[in-house]
């Protein structure tokens, strides 16, 4: 990872609501507005574009925490877009502040937190948790 170099990188994403995107739709709440997943959703494919450029070669990151604040709610068939600006490199750990908006209304922001891991090591080591999961018990 070059961490001096991903240090204050930017990333943005853009998606359209639609109506299967409410949380009517996905069974999280009763209201037809946007689910809050998609905030979610927005901010990590804005947080990827952000910091990928500066992984290593069979380097890529998962999520570890996030604080998440809704600010509002946002209707079917708005476009919402987020950004996401790489704060802090705390040796495999990187820290990006996050906000969705739906034109000039800010309506959620984020402080996440992804891990870098070596991909194939991680997805070895993911399937043998899986494995040793499933053995029967004596």
């Amino acid at each position: 990872m070059k961490s001096d170099e991903m240090f204050e990188a930017v990333g943005f994403s853009v998606m359209s609501i639609r109506p299967g995107d409410s949380a009517l739709a996905m069974g999280l709440g009763d209201l037809p507005i946007a689910s809050t997943s998609h905030f979610l959703n927005l901010m990590e494919s804005a947080a990827l574009l952000a910091i990928n450029d500066h992984l290593d070669p069979g380097e890529t990151t998962r999520l570890i925490s996030v604080e998440l604040n809704v600010i509002d709610a946002v209707a079917i068939g708005s476009e919402i877009r987020a950004n996401a600006r790489c704060v802090e490199v705390q040796g495999r750990e990187i820290t990006l502040d996050c906000d969705v908006y739906n034109g000039d209304r800010h309506v959620a922001t984020a402080k996440m937190k992804r891990a870098t891991v070596e991909r194939v090591s991680f997805l070895a080591r993911t399937a043998a948790q899986s494995i040793v999961e499933h053995l029967p018990h004596n």
